[in-house]
């Protein structure tokens, strides 16, 4: 990956916006700049992760025998807008 920046005016930068976003997949740096100014970096984003596959945390999850128990109505009242009983 280059680490080359380069700064363009806003007119240049509407002008060759798909010549700059090339560049920027290529790995460029481009900084856009309002008289003379830097005003934003135009760089390129993260490829998504890519597909999630099942089961691949499957030794590191643990449930409790009763993780599917009803909750104690005062917690339950908690969650429903009432307050917990101490």
């Amino acid at each position: 990956m280059s680490s080359k920046v380069e700064t363009v005016n806003v007119h240049a930068a509407k002008t060759h916006l798909s010549s700059l976003l090339q560049r920027v997949m290529n790995g460029e740096e481009i900084i856009i700049a309002r008289s003379g100014k830097p005003v934003a970096k135009l760089v390129a984003i993260d490829a998504p992760a890519g597909d999630r596959v099942a089961g691949t945390a499957k030794s590191e999850i643990r449930l409790s025998d009763d993780c599917d128990a009803p909750l104690p109505d005062d917690l339950m009242a908690a969650f429903e807008g009432g307050e917990a009983k101490r």
